[in-house]
Protein backbone atom coordinates (compact mmCIF):
# COMPACT_ATOMS: atom_id res chain seq x y z
CA UNK A 1 0.00 0.00 0.00
CA UNK A 2 1.17 3.70 -0.45
CA UNK A 3 1.16 6.06 2.70
CA UNK A 4 2.65 8.95 3.89
CA UNK A 5 4.81 9.70 6.47
CA UNK A 6 3.24 10.36 9.68
CA UNK A 7 0.73 7.26 8.98
CA UNK A 8 4.07 4.85 8.09
CA UNK A 9 5.51 6.13 11.74
CA UNK A 10 2.54 5.01 13.14
CA UNK A 11 2.26 1.79 11.68
CA UNK A 12 5.62 0.90 12.83
CA UNK A 13 4.42 0.75 16.55
CA UNK A 14 2.90 -2.82 15.16
CA UNK A 15 3.93 -5.90 16.52
CA UNK A 16 4.78 -6.70 12.96
CA UNK A 17 6.46 -5.38 9.85
CA UNK A 18 5.44 -5.88 6.37
CA UNK A 19 7.92 -7.94 4.40
CA UNK A 20 9.05 -5.02 2.02
CA UNK A 21 9.55 -1.05 2.53
CA UNK A 22 10.06 1.16 -0.24
CA UNK A 23 11.53 4.49 1.04
CA UNK A 24 11.75 6.95 -1.88
CA UNK A 25 12.35 10.77 -2.10
CA UNK A 26 14.88 13.49 -2.87
CA UNK A 27 14.38 15.03 0.67
CA UNK A 28 17.88 13.69 2.33
CA UNK A 29 16.59 14.17 5.94
CA UNK A 30 13.32 12.96 5.88
CA UNK A 31 14.27 9.90 4.10
CA UNK A 32 16.95 9.52 6.37
CA UNK A 33 14.94 9.48 9.62
CA UNK A 34 12.00 7.44 8.24
CA UNK A 35 15.15 4.60 7.18
CA UNK A 36 16.31 4.76 10.60
CA UNK A 37 12.98 4.19 12.43
CA UNK A 38 12.34 1.49 10.50
CA UNK A 39 15.58 -0.05 10.81
CA UNK A 40 15.49 0.66 14.99
CA UNK A 41 11.81 -1.07 14.94
CA UNK A 42 13.38 -4.03 13.06
CA UNK A 43 16.08 -4.50 15.73
CA UNK A 44 13.77 -4.19 18.23
CA UNK A 45 11.16 -6.58 17.12
CA UNK A 46 14.50 -9.32 16.93
CA UNK A 47 15.63 -8.69 13.30
CA UNK A 48 19.22 -8.40 14.35
CA UNK A 49 20.71 -9.21 11.35
CA UNK A 50 21.27 -6.92 8.98
CA UNK A 51 22.80 -7.06 5.15
CA UNK A 52 23.47 -4.07 3.20
CA UNK A 53 23.19 -4.38 -0.42
CA UNK A 54 24.62 -1.29 -2.27
CA UNK A 55 23.25 -0.91 -6.24
CA UNK A 56 26.18 0.45 -8.18
CA UNK A 57 27.39 0.16 -11.47
CA UNK A 58 27.78 -3.29 -12.51
CA UNK A 59 25.62 -4.65 -9.49
CA UNK A 60 24.94 -8.24 -10.14
CA UNK A 61 21.15 -8.88 -9.29
CA UNK A 62 21.47 -12.03 -8.76
CA UNK A 63 22.74 -11.08 -4.94
CA UNK A 64 19.47 -9.83 -4.04
CA UNK A 65 17.68 -13.82 -4.55
CA UNK A 66 21.10 -15.27 -2.79
CA UNK A 67 20.29 -12.91 0.21
CA UNK A 68 16.86 -13.91 0.39
CA UNK A 69 17.77 -17.68 0.19
CA UNK A 70 20.57 -17.52 2.61
CA UNK A 71 20.55 -19.13 6.10
CA UNK A 72 21.34 -16.64 8.73
CA UNK A 73 23.80 -18.19 11.25
CA UNK A 74 23.83 -15.58 14.09
CA UNK A 75 19.94 -14.44 13.60
CA UNK A 76 16.18 -16.04 13.34
CA UNK A 77 15.15 -12.78 11.71
CA UNK A 78 17.15 -10.63 9.05
CA UNK A 79 17.08 -7.34 7.39
CA UNK A 80 17.70 -6.89 4.26
CA UNK A 81 18.76 -2.85 2.90
CA UNK A 82 18.80 -2.46 -0.38
CA UNK A 83 20.09 0.82 -1.50
CA UNK A 84 19.32 2.03 -4.92
CA UNK A 85 20.41 6.01 -5.00
CA UNK A 86 19.24 6.28 -8.75
CA UNK A 87 15.72 4.92 -8.18
CA UNK A 88 16.17 2.99 -11.11
CA UNK A 89 16.94 -0.63 -11.26
CA UNK A 90 16.85 -1.29 -14.63
CA UNK A 91 15.06 -4.24 -16.55
CA UNK A 92 16.86 -7.01 -14.58
CA UNK A 93 16.55 -5.19 -11.26
CA UNK A 94 12.86 -4.48 -11.74
CA UNK A 95 12.43 -8.39 -12.61
CA UNK A 96 14.48 -9.38 -9.48
CA UNK A 97 12.63 -6.99 -7.10
CA UNK A 98 9.04 -8.09 -8.57
CA UNK A 99 10.52 -11.92 -8.24
CA UNK A 100 10.98 -11.02 -4.69
CA UNK A 101 7.80 -9.48 -3.70
CA UNK A 102 6.27 -12.27 -5.30
CA UNK A 103 7.51 -14.77 -2.45
CA UNK A 104 9.10 -12.75 0.17
CA UNK A 105 10.88 -15.19 2.30
CA UNK A 106 9.79 -15.51 5.83
CA UNK A 107 11.59 -13.48 9.04
CA UNK A 108 12.88 -11.22 6.42
CA UNK A 109 12.14 -7.89 5.66
CA UNK A 110 13.38 -5.94 2.54
CA UNK A 111 14.07 -2.07 2.70
CA UNK A 112 14.76 -0.34 -0.47
CA UNK A 113 15.42 3.02 -0.46
CA UNK A 114 16.06 5.48 -3.16
CA UNK A 115 17.37 9.51 -3.50
CA UNK A 116 16.18 9.82 -6.33
CA UNK A 117 12.65 10.20 -7.39
CA UNK A 118 10.03 11.45 -9.25
CA UNK A 119 6.72 10.29 -10.35
CA UNK A 120 8.13 8.64 -13.85
CA UNK A 121 10.25 6.27 -11.67
CA UNK A 122 7.31 4.36 -10.33
CA UNK A 123 6.90 1.59 -12.54
CA UNK A 124 6.22 -2.21 -12.12
CA UNK A 125 8.52 -3.13 -9.71
CA UNK A 126 6.99 -0.02 -7.30
CA UNK A 127 3.47 -1.82 -7.66
CA UNK A 128 5.05 -5.19 -6.92
CA UNK A 129 6.48 -3.38 -3.77
CA UNK A 130 3.12 -2.04 -3.09
CA UNK A 131 1.60 -5.08 -3.16
CA UNK A 132 3.71 -7.60 -1.08
CA UNK A 133 4.08 -4.06 1.54
CA UNK A 134 4.88 -0.37 2.14
CA UNK A 135 5.65 2.43 -0.59
CA UNK A 136 6.35 5.35 1.05
CA UNK A 137 6.78 8.32 -1.37
CA UNK A 138 9.09 11.09 0.70
CA UNK A 139 8.36 14.42 -1.11
CA UNK A 140 9.80 17.57 -0.29
CA UNK A 141 7.94 20.12 1.68
CA UNK A 142 5.77 22.56 -0.35
CA UNK A 143 7.02 26.92 1.33
CA UNK A 144 3.51 26.40 3.47
CA UNK A 145 4.15 23.36 4.75
CA UNK A 146 7.49 24.28 6.33
CA UNK A 147 6.05 26.09 9.61
CA UNK A 148 4.17 23.31 10.24
CA UNK A 149 6.96 20.49 9.80
CA UNK A 150 9.20 23.22 11.73
CA UNK A 151 6.60 23.54 14.63
CA UNK A 152 5.76 19.90 15.16
CA UNK A 153 9.44 19.41 15.57
CA UNK A 154 10.40 22.10 17.92
CA UNK A 155 7.60 20.37 20.25
CA UNK A 156 9.08 16.69 19.67
CA UNK A 157 11.89 18.26 21.23
CA UNK A 158 10.62 19.69 24.33
CA UNK A 159 10.80 23.32 22.73
CA UNK A 160 7.57 26.12 22.97
CA UNK A 161 7.62 28.53 20.33
CA UNK A 162 5.54 31.13 19.23
CA UNK A 163 4.35 31.51 15.75
CA UNK A 164 6.38 34.08 14.56
CA UNK A 165 9.30 32.23 16.27
CA UNK A 166 8.60 29.27 14.17
CA UNK A 167 8.01 31.92 10.51
CA UNK A 168 11.53 33.56 11.69
CA UNK A 169 13.21 30.05 11.43
CA UNK A 170 11.30 29.29 8.32
CA UNK A 171 12.46 32.50 7.00
CA UNK A 172 16.21 31.79 7.46
CA UNK A 173 16.78 28.49 6.48
CA UNK A 174 14.83 28.73 3.21
CA UNK A 175 13.60 25.05 3.01
CA UNK A 176 16.33 23.35 4.06
CA UNK A 177 15.28 20.70 6.19
CA UNK A 178 18.68 19.75 7.50
CA UNK A 179 19.61 23.24 8.01
CA UNK A 180 16.22 23.34 10.32
CA UNK A 181 16.95 20.38 12.09
CA UNK A 182 20.37 21.72 13.18
CA UNK A 183 18.95 24.91 14.29
CA UNK A 184 16.43 23.51 16.38
CA UNK A 185 18.92 21.53 17.99
CA UNK A 186 21.39 24.28 19.54
CA UNK A 187 18.01 26.07 20.60
CA UNK A 188 17.17 23.34 22.64
CA UNK A 189 20.86 23.64 24.26
CA UNK A 190 21.00 27.16 24.31
CA UNK A 191 17.16 27.63 25.22
CA UNK A 192 15.99 25.24 27.13
CA UNK A 193 12.76 24.94 28.94
CA UNK A 194 10.26 28.30 28.11
CA UNK A 195 8.36 29.85 25.74
CA UNK A 196 10.39 31.03 22.73
CA UNK A 197 9.49 33.76 20.85
CA UNK A 198 10.85 35.90 17.57
CA UNK A 199 12.98 38.30 19.39
CA UNK A 200 15.04 35.35 21.71
CA UNK A 201 15.44 32.91 18.53
CA UNK A 202 16.66 36.16 16.97
CA UNK A 203 19.46 36.63 19.32
CA UNK A 204 20.25 32.68 19.29
CA UNK A 205 20.02 31.90 15.83
CA UNK A 206 22.40 32.81 13.05
CA UNK A 207 21.04 33.55 9.88
CA UNK A 208 21.38 31.19 6.59
CA UNK A 209 24.79 32.76 5.99
CA UNK A 210 26.48 31.24 9.49
CA UNK A 211 29.17 29.54 8.86
CA UNK A 212 30.57 26.76 10.76
CA UNK A 213 33.20 24.01 10.57
CA UNK A 214 30.09 21.56 8.53
CA UNK A 215 29.78 23.76 5.97
CA UNK A 216 33.20 24.40 5.15
CA UNK A 217 34.65 20.61 5.11
CA UNK A 218 30.92 20.32 2.87
CA UNK A 219 31.70 23.04 0.45
CA UNK A 220 35.42 22.02 0.32
CA UNK A 221 34.66 18.25 -0.06
CA UNK A 222 31.65 19.29 -2.86
CA UNK A 223 34.12 21.33 -4.95
CA UNK A 224 32.93 24.70 -4.05
CA UNK A 225 36.42 26.10 -3.37
CA UNK A 226 34.97 30.14 -3.85
CA UNK A 227 32.08 29.42 -1.14
CA UNK A 228 34.58 26.96 0.77
CA UNK A 229 37.19 30.29 1.09
CA UNK A 230 34.59 32.10 2.37
CA UNK A 231 32.91 29.90 4.63
CA UNK A 232 36.36 29.83 6.49
CA UNK A 233 36.74 33.61 6.40
CA UNK A 234 34.00 33.95 7.99
CA UNK A 235 34.82 31.42 10.60
CA UNK A 236 38.00 33.69 10.71
CA UNK A 237 36.37 36.83 11.55
CA UNK A 238 34.25 35.45 13.92
CA UNK A 239 37.06 34.63 16.13
CA UNK A 240 36.93 30.68 15.34
CA UNK A 241 39.73 28.91 17.06
CA UNK A 242 42.05 27.16 14.43
CA UNK A 243 42.84 23.89 16.52
CA UNK A 244 39.56 22.48 16.57
CA UNK A 245 38.57 23.86 12.99
CA UNK A 246 41.63 22.12 11.85
CA UNK A 247 40.56 18.82 13.93
CA UNK A 248 37.32 18.15 12.09
CA UNK A 249 39.18 18.67 8.41
CA UNK A 250 41.61 16.03 9.48
CA UNK A 251 38.76 13.70 10.16
CA UNK A 252 37.28 14.22 7.44
CA UNK A 253 40.77 13.93 5.31
CA UNK A 254 41.43 10.55 6.89
CA UNK A 255 37.82 9.23 6.23
CA UNK A 256 38.87 10.57 2.51
CA UNK A 257 42.20 8.73 2.75
CA UNK A 258 40.83 5.30 3.75
CA UNK A 259 37.83 5.35 1.28
CA UNK A 260 40.45 6.41 -1.26
CA UNK A 261 42.49 3.30 -0.37
CA UNK A 262 39.83 0.80 -0.26
CA UNK A 263 38.86 -1.40 -2.82
CA UNK A 264 35.10 -1.92 -1.57
CA UNK A 265 33.89 1.66 -1.24
CA UNK A 266 30.53 0.82 -0.63
CA UNK A 267 32.05 -1.83 2.34
CA UNK A 268 34.17 1.20 3.44
CA UNK A 269 31.68 3.67 3.71
CA UNK A 270 29.43 1.38 5.80
CA UNK A 271 32.70 1.01 7.74
CA UNK A 272 32.89 4.46 8.32
CA UNK A 273 29.48 4.96 9.38
CA UNK A 274 28.47 7.10 6.72
CA UNK A 275 25.00 7.79 5.66
CA UNK A 276 23.83 8.33 2.27
CA UNK A 277 24.85 11.73 1.70
CA UNK A 278 28.24 11.82 2.93
CA UNK A 279 28.46 9.01 1.32
CA UNK A 280 27.67 10.39 -1.93
CA UNK A 281 29.86 13.38 -0.71
CA UNK A 282 32.89 11.34 -0.36
CA UNK A 283 32.33 9.60 -3.36
CA UNK A 284 31.97 12.81 -5.77
CA UNK A 285 35.17 14.00 -3.98
CA UNK A 286 37.27 10.85 -4.21
CA UNK A 287 36.45 11.29 -8.32
CA UNK A 288 38.57 14.67 -8.37
CA UNK A 289 41.81 13.40 -7.64
CA UNK A 290 44.16 10.02 -6.98
CA UNK A 291 44.52 8.68 -3.41
CA UNK A 292 47.91 10.04 -2.68
CA UNK A 293 46.31 13.70 -2.90
CA UNK A 294 44.38 12.98 0.06
CA UNK A 295 47.58 11.55 1.96
CA UNK A 296 49.43 15.03 0.75
CA UNK A 297 46.58 17.02 2.05
CA UNK A 298 46.45 15.17 5.56
CA UNK A 299 50.81 15.64 5.14
CA UNK A 300 50.02 19.49 4.69
CA UNK A 301 47.46 19.73 7.74
CA UNK A 302 49.81 17.79 9.80
CA UNK A 303 52.10 21.60 8.79
CA UNK A 304 49.24 23.58 9.91
CA UNK A 305 49.02 21.95 13.08
CA UNK A 306 52.59 22.29 13.82
CA UNK A 307 52.69 26.28 12.76
CA UNK A 308 49.07 26.66 14.95
CA UNK A 309 51.17 25.41 17.87
CA UNK A 310 54.34 27.18 17.67
CA UNK A 311 56.64 24.50 16.29
CA UNK A 312 57.07 25.40 12.84
CA UNK A 313 57.09 28.86 10.96
CA UNK A 314 54.29 30.27 8.65
CA UNK A 315 50.74 31.77 8.69
CA UNK A 316 48.67 29.13 10.14
CA UNK A 317 45.69 30.67 8.61
CA UNK A 318 47.22 31.34 5.48
CA UNK A 319 47.99 27.70 4.94
CA UNK A 320 44.63 26.61 5.88
CA UNK A 321 43.18 28.67 2.83
CA UNK A 322 45.51 27.14 1.05
CA UNK A 323 44.38 23.33 2.05
CA UNK A 324 40.68 24.29 1.67
CA UNK A 325 41.58 25.10 -2.18
CA UNK A 326 43.21 22.05 -2.28
CA UNK A 327 40.61 19.87 -1.19
CA UNK A 328 37.82 21.54 -2.67
CA UNK A 329 39.92 21.78 -5.87
CA UNK A 330 42.79 19.34 -6.77
CA UNK A 331 44.41 21.42 -9.36
CA UNK A 332 44.92 23.70 -6.75
CA UNK A 333 46.62 21.02 -4.97
CA UNK A 334 50.66 22.66 -6.42
CA UNK A 335 49.78 25.44 -3.86
CA UNK A 336 51.11 22.73 -0.73
CA UNK A 337 54.41 21.71 -2.38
Amino acid sequence: MSTGLAPFHKALGAQELAPVYLLAGAEPLLLLEAADALRARARALGYAEREVLDVESGFDWNDLARAAAGMSLFAARRLLDLRLPSGKPGKDGAAAIVEYCAAPPPDTVLLVTCTQWDRKSEGAWVKAIEKAGVYVPVWALKPHELPGWIGQRMRSRGLAATPDAIALLAERVEGNLLAAAQEIDKLVVLHGEGRLDAATLESLVADSARYDAFRLSDAAFGGEAARALRVLAGLRGEGEDLIPLLGWLISQLGTAARLAAARDFAAAARAEGLWQAREQLFRKALKRAPADHWTRCLVHAGLIDRIAKGRASGDPWRELERLVAAIAEPRAAAALA
